[in-house]
């Protein structure tokens, strides 16, 4: 059982470094590509705001823990086969430069495990309802808090001379940057806090479902090693390929997806920040024409969207059967 729970646990960390390379990287693509942060700055910024953001509340990690499926229905092997499936589908995506959303590989990572070892009764509604009502949080409300946000400040600054714009929104887009990565810590950063913990329960760690502060840590550390590491793939993606950036744009594109995702955060409700940030980029082209969002590219992205759920969720069933026969 040692043996078995180290293992898991390095796969859930295993998972989380992954995360860096394709999820984490969305906090910082805006703000790279406009050029307003250099790389190594950005990164620097990220990993600190991603850790604080973290340790900012618990909720998230209480729903990926304790509201997708009943841990009292399933074994270690379970969330082990869940992060096989999330490592092999997410490195896949980072290969091609997709950003994949990394709540539905986890979501339907754990649901797949957990109907291969104990039965759809092992899967809770409450947790589902939350991760439905996020595809509205993380769609909808990106694309039109960017374009709404986009047209104010254009209304708002339509006196002013161009250059000048540029100057205040590219000191402002710091401090949006700082926001989409506190934003992305406390969510996102949240979810495989919430299954390394979730690991430690199963594993007879820990009595009852309690996120220590050096989980916390761990986790942190180890996706802003995966951005360090394998993030550019990603920035290049969302930052230079889906439309052309200034800071004016940068700026409304994080503040519309930083505010979307911290409402969720603090209502427990696990989002896709890879959507909420890429569908603001789209709103936000999108008030120029319509023309200037490269839809081929939004194309690629919704596709690895659509396919993270049967293809993680298969991922995982497999990887369960075959864990059970291991083990």
């Amino acid at each position: 059982m040692e043996a078995t729970l180290l293992l898991v646990l390095g796969l859930v960390l295993a998972a989380e470094f992954v995360n860096g390379w394709t999820d984490a990287p969305n906090s910082i693509a805006t703000v790279v590509s406009t050029r307003v942060l250099s790389p190594l700055q950005a990164l620097v910024m990220a990993s600190v705001l991603n850790a604080l953001g973290a340790m900012s509340g618990t909720a998230v990690a209480a729903t990926i823990g304790t509201g997708i499926i009943d841990a009292r229905a399933v074994d270690i092997t379970t969330v082990g086969a869940a992060m096989v499936a999330i490592v092999v589908w997410s490195t896949l995506a980072w290969l091609w430069g997709l950003p994949t959303s990394e709540s539905h590989a986890l979501v339907a990572g754990l649901s797949g495990a957990a109907l291969a070892t104990a039965g759809a009764g092992s899967l809770v509604w409450d947790g589902w309802q939350k991760v439905l009502i996020g595809l509205v949080f993380s769609s909808f409300l990106g694309f039109i808090g960017g374009l709404g946000l986009t047209i104010g400040i254009y209304w708002t600054f339509r006196s002013w001379r161009p250059g000048a714009v540029t100057r205040v929104f590219g000191r402002l887009q710091v401090l949006s940057a700082c926001f989409m990565a506190f934003s992305h810590g406390s969510n996102d950063g949240q979810k495989f806090i919430g299954a390394f913990t979730l690991t430690l329960v199963l594993g007879g760690v820990l009595p009852v479902f309690a996120v220590p502060l050096w989980v916390i840590l761990l986790c942190a550390v180890t996706m802003g090693v995966g951005t360090a590491v394998g993030g550019w793939r990603i920035v290049k993606t969302m930052g230079l390929r889906v439309t052309k950036l200034d800071p004016v744009h940068g700026f409304a594109a994080e503040t519309a997806a930083a505010t979307a995702i911290e409402v969720a955060s603090r209502l427990g409700i696990p989002v896709s920040t890879t959507h909420t940030i890429s569908t603001a980029i789209m709103g936000v082209g999108s008030t120029r024409r319509l023309s200037a969002v490269r839809w081929g590219v939004g194309r690629e992205i919704v596709t690895a969207w659509i396919l993270t759920f049967p293809v993680c969720g298969l991922l995982a069933w497999l990887a369960a059967k075959a864990l059970q026969l291991a083990f």
